[in-house]
Order: structure tokens, then C-alpha cells, then sequence
């Protein structure tokens, strides 16, 4: 039987192109779509879909805060995650919550289409060697570091940062500059997505 697969991405193009991939490339056809997620948890409620492509950020919210439900609810559902995020970052975080396959969305189109056909197929062994032995990017953060990256997450800028914490708004910046490099980000949205990844706030 054909796997049913549902696409979750608020992002036309991502979805647009995806949907090639699955549909044309790999020859699995009527790839269902859905851009937030509300739309997500009506369309798995109505629908029997046996595979979910699924984007961290989606137009109404964080996916990961609904991932639990949806694992509570669908079980047998498979789950591949699409992030802006390079897949090394944060294999461990997307393990506990029982994911095993992902896409960075930076991939070439060639690793894109392999990871969907193993997914799609059901052969996780090539990313299961991939990943072992990768750590949380946040482990070697200094106490400072933490304390600066607590604001960042909480949208305030570097000024505002060093009057709570007391420090000149220059050293937050370079802060800021060492937190970006050690996690591998390149603004404060990826820097969200991964400090939910790996539970960090």
C-alpha cells in the first residue's frame, strides 16, 4: 500500500518544491499540504496519513509544542522533520521526541530526495550511523552566556540585556557573536528553533 503522506510548511515555495520531489522524483503521488497547525492536527484527525513532513515553524506557532499530542494521538505515524537548521546540530533533541529522520532545508536537492525515499521506505540505517555521538551545542555555554542567551530568546536587544544584567551593551554584542558561532545560527529565529529543540529557555 502506498504510503499517504501529509505536508506541513507555511512556506509556498518549500512546499511547492517538496511536493515535486515526492510526486514526480520518487513517484508517490497526492501529497496533501498544510500551512499551520491547526490545519495539521484537522487534517490528521480526518485523514489516515501514514507519513508527515514537518516544518519546526508554522504559520500559527512551534510545531515541537503539539509533536507530544501528535505522537499521544498517531502512533504509527512516521515523522520527518524540515528545519533551517543544518541535521548535525541537534540529532539528540529530535531523538527524544521520537524523531529520527530530518531535513535540513540547505540540503542539496540529491540528499533531499535520498532522505525522503529512505523515509518514505522506512530505511533509517544511513542517518542512524550519521548521527552517533553528536552533543548538545549548548553543553559548553558559559553562566554569562546562558544568562544572555535567556533574553535573547526572550526578544530583547543587546542594550536592554546589559542593563538586567548589569554588563556594558558592547560585551552582550560580543556575546551575542560567540552564542551564534558555538550553535552554528545566523539570526535569533534559528536561535529559537534550536533552544527549543534541546529544551533550552
Amino acid at each position: 500500500m502506498p504510503p499517504k503522506i501529509l505536508l506541513a510548511d507555511d512556506h509556498s515555495m518549500i512546499r511547492k518544491g517538496i511536493k515535486i520531489l515526492c510526486e514526480h522524483n520518487l513517484g508517490y503521488k497526492g501529497v496533501e499540504e498544510v500551512t499551520n497547525c491547526n490545519e495539521l492536527m484537522r487534517s490528521l484527525a480526518r485523514t489516515k496519513f501514514t507519513h508527515l513532513i514537518l516544518d519546526i515553524n508554522l504559520s500559527d506557532g512551534n510545531s515541537l509544542e503539539i509533536l507530544p499530542n501528535i505522537r499521544n494521538l498517531y502512533p504509527e505515524l512516521k515523522i520527518i522533520i524540515l528545519s533551517m537548521q543544518p541535521a548535525e546540530i541537534y540529532t539528540r533533541a529530535m531523538r527524544r521526541l521520537g524523531i529520527s529522520q530530518y531535513i535540513a532545508k540547505s540540503a542539496p536537492e540529491e540528499e533531499t530526495i535520498l532522505l525522503l525515499r529512505q523515509f518514505l521506505n522506512g530505511d533509517h540505517s544511513a542517518r542512524r550511523k550519521k548521527d552517533a555521538g553528536l552533543a548538545n551545542p549548548f553543553d559548553g555555554f558559559t553562566t554569562r552566556e546562558l544568562q544572555v542567551l535567556h533574553y535573547l530568546l526572550k526578544g530583547m536587544g543587546s542594550v536592554a540585556i546589559g542593563k538586567a544584567l548589569n554588563i556594558k551593551w558592547n560585551t552582550v554584542s560580543t556575546m551575542k557573536k560567540s552564542i551564534y558561532s558555538k550553535t552554528n545560527t545566523e539570526n535569533i529565529l534559528q536561535l529559537k528553533e534550536l533552544a527549543s529543540l534541546f529544551g533550552v529557555n
